[in-house]
């Protein structure tokens, strides 16, 4: 006697994804774009700025600053699974850290565009290199001062109690900007310090 296997049909009930999930992804696919065309602009201008300072001349390779930004990728990491296993302690110190090197990474940034303007005359509108590094920098720049302050304001809300276990989906959608920051400057520190040089 053959049986029949019986089929069931379950369906799985459609969600939605998660509105803030999509919102960021559709903000990094923006910002990807914005950030390529400044990364091409500045490709296209290498070398043909026909009067001095030129990046060879005035750019000194920023690896404390890098290691700090790239090592902030690594410290929210480390504290979106604190949060995940409910481990706040962990989840604040590596949060607060992350502030700590991305506020490293701007004051090491604010300090070179000091020297380059005060000391080698580097401004927006002293040659096409001075244009299009204040700009593609200084995006970059901008973005990490808005990673910041997001960043912050979780900081102070874990400090007053108000960020727990059951907010850590929304903790790793924010911690996706902070990593789409320092993958950028992956690209802005290549274009602009070693293939721009």
């Amino acid at each position: 006697m053959a049986t029949i296997p019986v089929v069931q049909n379950k369906y799985e009930e459609w969600r939605l994804p998660s509105r803030g999930a999509s919102g960021m992804i559709s903000l990094i696919i923006g910002e990807t774009a914005l950030f390529s065309m400044f990364v091409l602009a500045y490709i296209f201008y290498i070398g043909k700025s026909v009067s001095g300072p030129q990046p060879a001349q005035v750019l000194d390779i920023p690896v404390f600053m890098t290691i700090c930004l790239w090592s902030s990728s690594l410290t929210i990491w480390i504290a979106e699974r604190a949060i995940e296993h409910n481990r706040m302690k962990q989840f604040t110190f590596f949060w607060g850290l992350t502030i700590v090197l991305g506020g490293i990474f701007l004051g090491g940034t604010a300090l070179e565009w000091h020297r380059l303007i005060y000391h080698d005359g580097l401004t927006i509108s002293t040659n096409l290199f001075g244009t299009t590094f204040y700009s593609l920098v200084g995006l970059h720049a901008s973005h990490v001062v808005v990673g910041l302050i997001m960043l912050t304001a979780v900081f102070i809300f874990t400090l007053t109690g108000h960020v727990q276990q059951k907010h850590a989906y929304n903790i790793k959608t924010l911690a996706l900007y902070w990593h789409f920051v320092d993958a950028v400057w992956v690209v802005v520190f290549t274009v602009v310090y070693i293939l721009g040089r």
